[in-house]
């Protein structure tokens, strides 16, 4: 089930601070109540291979976010207490120490249910005559954007071997910025700067012509 044109689910979750503070997030009134816009990125496990290079690429580029009034959020499936021992444990030695952003503990699954984003299922296993669980039970890479309204705008789900590539979402949220403020669109491959287009039969003529 996608998420996206829709609003992203209002309840909190547990979450991390780097500094050690276990708290609630409400995702949606991140957005809300801040007037931010919310990027929110899921990956597997703590204490893996690719994810700690995505938590890095995240923290280099969190300035570029924050000066697009954008709120980076991590989010997993461990617990709180995971999350700090990994956030405590150094870059060389495979840990996210020097991550600022909070990261959800969603140790419960509620909000990676709601999302549908598990590599879970249930098997009918005919010797035990009962349903078992199949998959490790923990998230794919899927990564969120919210807008002010807490509609989501960008909704994305990777495999868990395949690493994000963090500036297209940088990408997105400028194209998105340049809709809400300008009401034109952004054709494809658009980036800041480049010329957009008006949504109508002449802007598209317009546009295509000169280039």
């Amino acid at each position: 089930m996608s998420f996206v044109g829709k609003k992203f689910p209002n309840f909190a979750v547990n979450a991390m601070s780097d500094l050690g503070d276990t708290f609630k997030i409400n995702v949606y009134e991140e957005a809300v109540n801040d007037k931010k816009k919310v990027l929110l990125f899921w990956y597997p496990k703590d204490f893996t291979f690719v994810c700690p290079t995505e938590l890095h690429a995240f923290q280099e580029a969190l300035a570029e976010f924050e000066k697009r009034n954008v709120k980076v959020i991590g989010a997993s499936c461990d617990t709180a207490e995971v999350h700090f021992a990994w956030l405590n444990t150094p870059k060389d030695n495979g840990g996210i120490e020097g991550v600022t952003y909070p990261i959800l503990a969603d140790s419960n699954r509620n909000l990676a249910r709601a999302l549908d984003i598990l590599d879970s299922r249930e098997v009918y296993d005919e010797v035990a005559d009962t349903y078992l669980q199949e998959g490790d039970d923990v998230p794919y890479r899927a990564t969120y954007l919210i807008d002010e309204d807490g509609k989501v705008f960008h909704e994305s789900i990777n495999d868990m071997p395949l690493g994000r590539n963090v500036k297209e979402y940088i990408r997105l949220v400028d194209a998105y910025t340049h809709v809400q403020k300008h009401g034109e669109v952004c054709p494809a491959n658009w980036e800041e700067g480049k010329e957009a287009m008006n949504a109508n039969r002449d802007g598209v003529a317009e546009y295509l012509k000169s280039h």
